[in-house]
């Protein structure tokens, strides 16, 4: 076992992180906003703004149609993002090769929060913003999130508000900037800079915005559909920060595997995996059939392509239309718990994702839709997950996914304690500790979007491992 202290992290992080432990630790008496008129707040930003999500089939998206050559579902200013198709042959599982409908979108977006301290505590600059895919539209996001198309007005409207500071160097002090994937699943090597930036400028607070502790973040954590994918992907970016009074054991203590030894096996797991993934024409995906409606898979499992037309009052632009990804049923994501030496372990899951930019990213240990997986083609430790007392569930939480591409895709999120699990886990998993993981996060593609989910629920105090 190898001893991985405080030395370990850069001294500028080990700085960022007790100024954020103490923003973890102020969960109300002192913050902006209470959080106990937190749920107030953000109805009346709803009440505020016309909100209509309408689903149309997908031949009558304004804006949008399907190449004849290809199939593929694109803008008409070959902006924003497209639907194609994607092959892909992995040579190993219950599902060795595969094709399916992706979303292809080139660009490199900024999800950024903005960093101010008030009595000597950061807060964050949380906005409401409203996305047409998730199932209760007004969600907690970043200061800015915003794609390229967006912020360079490539649809005619307004600007992104805030935007200068993450965009002009000179506007503040860079906590963390990090290119991110995204799902791999559904994108097709997608990736956001993902930005924490710390202003001392006076900055005007519009309505839809609030600041917030990092401790009442992790309160709204807790509460199912509240904070959005945006957010919780850069929060994990942000230095770990332990509770005041939480065990010190999770920022240093004894690892299982040293640094060295664990990125070692996270390299041996990249090579080791044969993955091709081509883009194809949407027309040429085997088992997907086109409707008016919708593009399914025959069996009707995993995913729909859907349309829809969006009005949002307090968006850059008041309307608009697109297809979404609508995944059929909830998924399952969780992490294992368990304690060697006494320091708290996860069980990670070297990847394999279509989508991923290299073979594979670590993610939970669990990280599913059961629905897809009959008995005899069951993942390693989903039943484990499933049925899990209440008394080993640390956390658990639903949260939605990309709303912006995704229409009503839900995760059930969980941190399980288990004894059962291996010391020595099968191939493709390895135990590591929180603050490992949150050393890996500061460098990109190493965990997946939904690791970041988690992880962010522990760098903001929700839940003490």
């Amino acid at each position: 076992m190898t001893l991985l202290g405080p030395e370990t992290v850069p001294r500028a992080r080990q700085g960022a992180a007790a100024r954020f432990a103490r923003s973890a630790a102020l969960t109300d008496a002192g913050a902006q906003l209470r959080t106990e008129e937190f749920a107030d707040w953000l109805a009346g930003r709803e009440r505020a703004h016309r909100f209509l999500v309408r689903r149309v089939p997908l031949d009558r998206l304004d804006g949008w149609s399907f190449q004849q050559d290809t199939g593929n579902l694109v803008h008409r200013t070959g902006q924003f993002f497209s639907v194609e198709g994607l092959s892909v042959t992995t040579g190993e599982g219950p599902f060795p090769h595969w094709s399916q409908p992706v979303i292809k979108q080139p660009e490199v977006g900024i999800l950024g929060i903005l960093v101010k301290e008030f009595d000597g505590v950061p807060h964050f600059l949380m906005q409401a913003k409203m996305e047409p895919g998730n199932r209760n539209l007004l969600q907690l996001s970043p200061t800015v999130q915003a794609t390229r198309s967006n912020y360079t007005k490539a649809h005619g409207g307004s600007g992104v508000r805030y935007l200068d500071h993450f965009v002009r160097p000179d506007r503040g002090r860079v906590l963390a900037d990090v290119l991110q994937s995204e799902h791999g699943s559904w994108f097709f090597r997608k990736s956001n800079r993902n930005m924490l930036v710390e202003t001392d400028e006076e900055v005007p607070l519009h309505d839809d915005f609030c600041w917030l502790t990092l401790g009442q973040i992790g309160v709204l954590l807790g509460r199912d559909n509240v904070v959005n994918m945006d957010s919780r992907t850069v929060l994990a970016c942000a230095p770990f920060a332990p509770a005041a009074d939480g065990d010190p054991a999770l920022l240093s203590g004894t690892a299982l595997l040293s640094d060295t030894a664990l990125r070692s096996w996270f390299t041996a797991e990249r090579s080791r995996h044969d993955v091709h993934a081509e883009r194809i024409p949407l027309r040429d995906v085997a088992h997907w059939e086109r409707s008016a409606d919708s593009i399914q898979h025959r069996e009707g499992r995993y995913f729909k392509v859907v349309g829809v037309d969006v009005e949002a009052g307090s968006r850059e632009v008041g309307g608009w239309s697109q297809p979404l990804f609508e995944p059929v049923g909830q998924g399952v994501t969780a992490f294992l718990v368990r304690r060697f030496g006494g320091v708290p372990h996860l069980l990670t899951h070297a990847r394999v994702e279509g989508g991923f930019l290299d073979t594979v990213e670590l993610g939970p240990t669990v990280q599913y839709n059961p629905g897809n997986y009959p008995a005899a083609d069951r993942p390693p430790f989903l039943d484990e997950v499933l049925r899990a007392a209440p008394d080993r569930i640390l956390y658990e939480a639903l949260h939605s996914e990309e709303g912006g591409r995704f229409l009503n895709a839900e995760s059930r999120y969980l941190f399980i304690e288990s004894q059962e699990a291996p010391a020595v886990p099968p191939p493709g998993y390895q135990w590591a500790t929180p603050a490992q993981l949150n050393t890996l996060v500061q460098h990109g593609h190493y965990l997946n979007v939904q690791a970041r989910t988690l992880l962010s629920v522990l760098v903001a105090g929700s839940v003490a491992l």
